[in-house]
């Protein structure tokens, strides 16, 4: 798929016209990639702070990992729930790092981001290359009911949420897992197996924030 200079420009800051002949002579899992590693190119505590876990890295289709995912998956809103159950409302309202979101906006956020996704999936396996809607996550983040909703109600959302994605995974074949819907922003393909592993990565991501924010405060 060729891609046009000005277009990574819109989704890769700091852009390095070097790269551009090599990257419209591989596929879109590269810039995927990319999308993802370039935030740490410049390795200090900032950067560290904000990728936990380290790097999101694209993996190659296999029942086992697909199975060993679909574990991750279904536990996710009872680890989520495990890490913030003794929090107050005052740690609640502390930001995971310098700049960052709450701990409050980080578990909305998993609702919002992944209530989105499961979205995709639906009309990904029920639709032709559907054009997915985007939308702005630091705008949701600092809507009213992120901000004051209790946390609860978007951890339950998540256990609902996950258990009908995970029900929904697990039966698909190999042809479905290879459908793809089109990213208007990045102007690019994805299938749902690659969004599978994003959204693996995306759940343990922002739990660590709030481990590594407990770990440093001392809670």
């Amino acid at each position: 798929m060729y891609l046009p200079e000005a277009e990574l420009k819109i989704f890769i800051p700091n852009f390095n016209p070097l790269i551009f002949q090599y990257l419209n002579e591989t596929n879109y899992q590269n810039i995927l990639v990319i999308w993802f590693h370039y935030f740490q190119t410049k390795k200090n505590k900032m950067k560290d702070l904000r990728y936990p876990i380290g790097n999101f890295e694209l993996r190659p289709y296999d029942e086992v990992t697909k199975n060993e995912w679909l574990n991750d998956f279904r536990n996710l809103p009872k680890d989520l729930e495990n890490v913030v159950k003794n929090l107050n409302q005052n740690q609640l309202d502390t930001p995971y790092r310098e700049g960052g979101w709450t701990v409050q906006q980080v578990v909305h956020h998993l609702a919002d981001s992944h209530m989105n996704c499961y979205i995709y999936f639906k009309l990904t396996l029920t639709e032709d290359l559907p054009i997915i809607k985007d939308y702005n996550e630091n705008d949701w983040s600092n809507t009213t009911d992120v901000l004051h909703t209790p946390i609860s109600f978007s951890i339950n959302l998540l256990y609902a949420l996950h258990q009908r994605w995970a029900d929904l995974l697990s039966s698909l074949s190999n042809d479905e897992w290879q459908k793809k819907f089109f990213h208007p922003t990045h102007k690019i393909e994805i299938s749902l197996w690659d969004m599978y592993t994003v959204y693996v990565w995306h759940g343990k991501h922002h739990i660590a924030h709030i481990k590594n924010l407990i770990e440093t405060k001392g809670w």
